[in-house]
């Protein structure tokens, strides 16, 4: 059972279809001390930026059923984002998107492969030689899975007002693995999402000369809020109404930094650290959000 803010969501979309009304209105409620999973219920899409401390993980419940998952945390996070995706009613992983090599991406991402049933596997041509990334790829092949390179260009979903775009890498070689990072434009009806993973200003800088279409209500801020992404004009694009830094509490790196939080300031700013699970609700008119500890 949902707590109060997500049952006040559920009974709003039921009343509102009762009297022929198509679309949530827009709320900002007060963030919550705590916070139940939402199940998928058709016609809504859901996404989880779930709080695996200093690491990334997202998932997206799609209208239709379906799920993606975007990252996996680190190693120890893996336990946290296998129990999130129990408690969603998550049966299957359609889409698994690993961002970059990274530890505190991938980490637990073995573990959620060994757990599921998983469809389609999206990761940028980038190497590691870590453990880690190692035991990723033996896992991947000893599920007989198949890797799809996660480059510009890539059409995930494309289907009537659902799609699911890869934004970024946009060169073949980065000096820091960070640059490869897949950039996922997420867009429902009139509502977008955009997951930079721990993408750098030099990749912002080259989805914006390439003229790519970057407006979105959420953006998941890049590299956890590092004063190295989301430059200026890579916002002036974006123009969000929402953003998401997923970041731990007293991190070893100072994230996040205060020039990116400058620059973040005047948008409504959502942090793991602080406000626990973050998810965002929306029928692809309106949208909701709540967060809070589990």
């Amino acid at each position: 059972m949902f707590k109060k803010t997500f049952i006040t969501l559920l009974l709003s979309v039921i009343l509102f279809a009762a009297a022929g009304c198509d679309s949530l209105s827009p709320v900002h409620p007060p963030r919550q001390n705590t916070i139940q999973i939402p199940e998928n219920t058709p016609g809504l899409m859901k996404v989880n930026f779930i709080d695996v401390e200093q690491g990334d993980s997202i998932l997206v419940q799609l209208p239709d059923g379906r799920n993606m998952l975007v990252d996996a945390g680190t190693r120890d996070a893996g336990i946290k984002v296998i129990n999130y995706l129990k408690n969603a009613g998550v049966k299957k992983i359609d889409y698994l998107v690993a961002t970059h090599p990274h530890e505190d991406h991938i980490g637990g991402m073995a573990a959620v492969i060994r757990g599921f049933k998983v469809g389609a596997i999206y990761m940028p041509k980038a190497t590691h030689t870590t453990k880690t990334y190692i035991d990723l790829l033996e896992t991947i092949q000893s599920k007989g899975l198949k890797i799809t390179t996660a480059e510009a260009g890539i059409k995930i979903i494309d289907t009537g007002g659902l799609s699911v775009f890869v934004l970024a890498p946009n060169s073949a070689a980065y000096e820091d693995l960070n640059n490869y990072s897949a950039v996922i434009k997420l867009t429902y009806g009139k509502i977008g999402f955009l997951l930079t993973g721990d993408a750098l200003a030099q990749s912002e800088k080259e989805m914006l000369a390439k003229g790519t279409d970057l407006r979105a209500d959420v953006l998941k801020a890049g590299h956890h809020g590092s004063y190295s992404s989301a430059s200026q004009g890579f916002l002036d694009a974006v123009n969000p109404k929402y953003a998401v830094i997923s970041v731990g509490a007293g991190n070893d790196y100072g994230y996040p930094h205060d020039a990116a939080l400058r620059r973040l300031s005047g948008i409504q700013l959502y942090r793991t650290d602080l406000d626990g699970d973050v998810v965002f609700i929306t029928d692809g008119v309106g949208l909701q959000v709540s967060a809070g500890r589990i």
